[in-house]
């Protein structure tokens, strides 16, 4: 692809730095606790890239990794100079990665394609009528 269709998603220093070519695979909303206190919100916005896709990640950065209710690692990568998350690994989904929507900082940028672990969901939140919502992880 050429450099017009990249996104390239950063921390809020800008120092930490995903590039990616064009629109994600999949863009996934989710309320698991863990997200919701990875993110500081009632969920995380996640959208998930073939690591084909991955054109380069570029800055210093920080993981931390949990074993999931599977048993399968959840690695986050985050700025050490700033906290943000910008991207994570997932056991779960081994040939693709996680950036955070919102370090593309894009209004345009594709909306999700399902929302899971909504059985943690914040009473107040709502999602558009046509967007398939599950209770757990999505299968």
């Amino acid at each position: 692809m050429s450099d017009d269709s990249q996104r390239v998603a950063t921390c809020a220093c800008g120092q930490l730095r995903v590039t990616a070519d064009g629109d994600p695979d999949l863009v996934v909303a989710c309320s698991c606790f863990e997200c919701q206190r990875r993110t500081g919100s009632p969920f995380g916005l996640g959208a998930y890239y073939s690591r084909a896709d991955i054109v380069s990640i570029e800055g210093e950065r920080k993981n931390y990794s949990r074993d999931t209710d599977t048993g399968l690692a959840f690695t986050t990568s985050f700025c050490p100079q700033c906290g943000t998350t910008v991207f994570w690994e997932l056991g779960m989904r081994p040939d693709h990665m996680g950036v955070a929507v919102g370090c593309f900082a894009d209004p345009q940028f594709p909306g999700p394609v399902r929302a899971v672990w909504a059985e943690n969901g914040h009473h107040w939140v709502a999602y558009p009528d046509d967007l398939p919502v599950f209770e757990q992880a999505a299968t």
